[in-house]
């Protein structure tokens, strides 16, 4: 049985193909179309999942959308009725767009499906899931468990923001709903917004920003926008919001609270910016851990599976793993709206077609190398059309000579393999630099990714050497968990250090691999395995066997506000629009000073910022 899951018009659009309950392809639209975020229906990667899959259109039993289109009209419209005649004019001014995509959805996706095949019988294959069991069957059939507790959090849904089910075998069960305009998400969002982040992209900035500053306004916050339960359920006082009918996160009430408006975009960061995202920090974690506590007291279930866009909050998640609430965590890595399309499309499976599932103690995201593949032929021909210059090395050379440029400081790009499916890279489109390196975090934000210097990065790490480097000794191969670095890793920082302020403070070296170690001595993990990844395994062996150290700095292969790269074109443009010294595509090595330099691109501007 072959089902598509469509995930479109809202953020992230993405497409997933399912066979017999496997997930056999996933990717989003915004790698193809070079988009970040894109939206709209993801054509190009509905047409690499049949591809891929090799089946037709006719071939399909099923296309399911991940949400319910009426039931988000409704909610909008119910909103309005509400809050009137409080935001008329938004109302007004939205309501003809309101109209053609909620009601009439159906329709624009019949047309989007007959585009990619005319003959096909989509009317009769068309299936709607809803929004929060999207989430809950993406996070629960993928997860290696027979029955586990479900936590979904996001922005919204149809009503829901947040659900707390259970799966078991084939069957889930919602069990309770918290609904809009009651959200953790947009409460998120609305700090995304008055910090000067872009919300539904910026949020993972205002997570990185957080141990910068002290959670000095979470009374503020507690007694003023959310009233938070025992068993983590919350209310949000509107009365400081405007999501609910205008055009922005917060209004002037909230920005009076806080001592006043929302920071500029790209204007620089103060000491109030970093104190807000602390205290926000703070307030999530509060509200997951008593939602978890909860959770796991009333069902008695021993494992637990997240999805939504809360979900990742990887400081968040790494605390709920070490409150050992739970035997064990699984999280969907494509845990916001593109893994909609991967939930929706399991869900027919086990619920609309009510097929049984197997459970076999295995992850179902395959380490979520879910997306297109070239082969070293296509990767020549694609690179030669670039007027690229490289040569082509045995797996063996390639893998040292790019384990020793590591080791010498350079900044290595890494195309290989299928993409990876959700918003990390995970060692295939990948930039990699020495996590010793004291000065790589600084070249690889100005003069690589050309980002904010206070972004931290990520440490891919052996899988067996985790709990030598890091206080963890957990499978985490989806950068979702956040620990600290060891304490015999670290180097105390001096009184005269902890004074410093902002930036200042972060180019201080905190341990011994301090290119991924952040300000609080954390750091957000990929565990690296042999099993879903040997070559970027094989690649941190021999950089282990040069250096004594298991550890690489891995972040993802793109520049600020520019999708994840999917071709080797895309890494080709990327490698030479940036200060990138190697790229390795394939078996084919690139070095920078061998490259025509009238290829030499201006690419930081190419991208809107995120």
């Amino acid at each position: 049985m072959n089902i598509l899951g469509i995930s479109a018009y809202y953020h992230d659009a993405a497409a997933a193909l399912v066979r017999d309950g496997q997930i056999i392809a996933a990717a989003q639209e915004e790698r193809f179309t070079r988009k970040k975020h894109d939206a709209g229906f993801p054509r190009n990667a509905v047409q690499y999942c049949l591809q891929e899959g090799g089946v037709r259109a006719q071939d399909l039993d099923a296309v399911v959308f991940y949400d319910k289109p009426f039931l988000k009209f409704e909610r909008i419209l119910e909103t309005y009725f509400a809050f009137a005649p409080k935001g008329y004019r938004s109302f007004a001014k939205g309501l003809p767009v309101w109209i053609k995509e909620k009601m009439f959805q159906k329709d624009m996706l019949l047309r989007e499906l007959a585009a990619i095949d005319a003959d096909a019988d989509w009317e009769a294959k068309l299936l709607f899931s809803e929004h929060h069991l999207s989430h809950a069957a993406s996070a629960f059939y993928p997860s290696p468990f027979e029955r586990a507790a479900i936590l979904t959090m996001d922005g919204v849904g149809e009503w829901a923001t947040t659900s707390l089910a259970v799966g078991q075998g084939r069957e889930i069960r919602v069990l309770k709903e918290i609904h809009f305009p009651h959200s953790i998400g947009l409460l998120y969002s609305a700090f995304t917004y008055y910090t000067g982040f872009k919300v539904n992209s910026g949020e993972y900035k205002v997570m990185g920003l957080a141990p910068y500053g002290e959670p000095k306004y979470v009374s503020q916050i507690k007694d003023h926008l959310i009233e938070i339960k025992e068993d983590g359920s919350f209310r949000l006082n509107m009365a400081y919001f405007d999501f609910a009918t205008g055009l922005t996160m917060t209004n002037e009430r909230f920005h009076r609270l806080f001592g006043g408006p929302p920071r500029k975009p790209e204007s620089p960061l103060t000491q109030r910016e970093m104190d807000l995202a602390a205290s926000i920090q703070a307030v999530t974690e509060e509200v997951v851990l008593k939602l978890a506590r909860s959770i796991r007291r009333e069902t008695g279930e021993r494992h637990l599976c997240l999805a939504g866009g809360v979900a990742l909050n990887c400081v968040a998640n790494g605390k709920l793993l070490r409150a050992g609430l739970f035997d064990d965590l699984w999280i969907q890595p494509a845990a916001g709206d593109a893994g909609g399309a991967v939930g929706a499309a399991l869900a027919a499976y086990h619920l609309w077609a009510r097929r049984p599932r197997a459970v076999n103690g295995a992850d179902g995201m395959q380490g979520a190398y879910l997306g297109p593949a070239y082969s070293q032929q296509e990767i020549e021909e694609r690179l030669t059309a670039c007027g690229a210059r490289y040569e082509t090395l045995s797996d063996e050379a390639l893998l040292d000579a790019c384990a020793r440029g590591l080791a010498e400081g350079l900044a290595l790009g890494w195309h290989q393999g299928r993409m990876e499916f959700g918003p990390r890279a995970l060692g295939n489109r990948s930039i990699l630099g020495d996590a010793r390196s004291p000065t790589m975090q600084k070249v690889l934000n100005l003069k690589v990714k050309y980002r904010e210097s206070f972004r931290p990065f990520a440490p891919a790490v052996l899988r067996e050497d985790v709990a030598q480097w890091f206080e963890l000794d957990h499978d985490s191969p989806y950068m979702l968990l956040v620990a600290d670095v060891r304490q015999d890793r670290r180097i105390p920082m001096t009184e005269e250090q902890q004074k410093l302020f902002g930036i200042d403070k972060l180019n201080v070296p905190r341990s011994s691999i301090p290119a991924v170690t952040h300000v609080d001595y954390s750091a957000r993990i990929q565990t690296v395995h042999r099993e879903t990844n040997p070559r970027f395994y094989a690649l941190l062996s021999r950089f282990k066997a040069l250096t004594g150290c298991p550890v690489i700095v891995n972040t993802s292969f793109n520049i600020r506000g520019e999708p994840i790269v999917e071709s080797p074109e895309d890494a080709f443009r990327c490698f030479m629009g940036t200060e990138l010294d190697l790229l390795a595509v394939g078996n084919c090595l690139l070095r920078k000073q061998d490259q025509d330099p009238t290829l030499k691109t201006d690419y930081k501007d190419r991208f809107e910022l995120d």
